[in-house]
């Protein structure tokens, strides 16, 4: 997709926050700190629209952009580790199910895991939860660029296996520094939300 316009539009912690225009939605989950703001600000080629930080637990509200008035993405807060209280976390977990359970504007959600690494408990959960409730799911295995290209391929299995991955379910490389993976995921996101290529 050729982004013309992307725009933050809101913080949100409650419904009534949401936005109201009905655009579908492409949420981002992830653990605290996976770069999940890097790759918003990769897809639709902006340097600091999406706020990145060294600091787990950093996005403690749901952001939503607006992209080309077409669609919204929503980046919920990063589960994991985070240097929070344990309440505050428990207050992301509630808000984070009202979303994803309730929203109908909701289309898919991209679970962004690190290619470096398997996949935790935590993702491993996160996974299970979304197709518990038969959201679609696009794995994104990101920092891509941190591993030499002829490894790319075990640590893809060791994602997909340590999910547990459904098949059907993409699974796509992705590199923030690199922009490696980004018109595929752009077509997982087009096929998500009913818009076609170059509208």
């Amino acid at each position: 997709m050729l982004v013309k316009k992307a725009e933050f539009v809101i913080s949100a912690v409650k419904p009534a926050q949401y936005p109201e225009d009905a655009l579908p939605e492409i949420a981002l989950a992830g653990r605290s700190n996976v770069g999940k703001s890097s790759l918003i600000n990769c897809l639709i080629q902006r340097k600091n629209l999406a706020r990145t930080s060294s600091k787990p637990g950093k996005t403690q509200t749901i952001n939503f952009y607006r992209i080309n008035d077409q669609l919204y993405f929503a980046d919920v807060p990063g589960y994991g580790f985070a240097r929070v209280p344990k309440s505050v976390r428990q207050s992301w977990g509630k808000m984070m199910e009202t979303y994803l359970t309730g929203r109908e504007t909701l289309k898919g959600v991209i679970q962004v895991v690190d290619l470096r690494h398997p996949p935790t408990a935590d993702d491993q959960n996160m996974y299970q939860y979304l197709k518990h409730f038969g959201i679609p799911v696009i794995v994104v295995a990101t920092k891509a660029d941190k591993i030499s290209r002829g490894k790319w391929q075990k640590h893809l299995k060791a994602v997909r296996e340590g999910l547990e991955l459904h098949q059907g379910d993409p699974l796509l490389l992705f590199s923030s520094e690199t922009a490696y993976g980004k018109e595929q995921l752009w077509k997982e996101i087009e096929k998500c939300t009913g818009n076609s290529e170059g509208s």
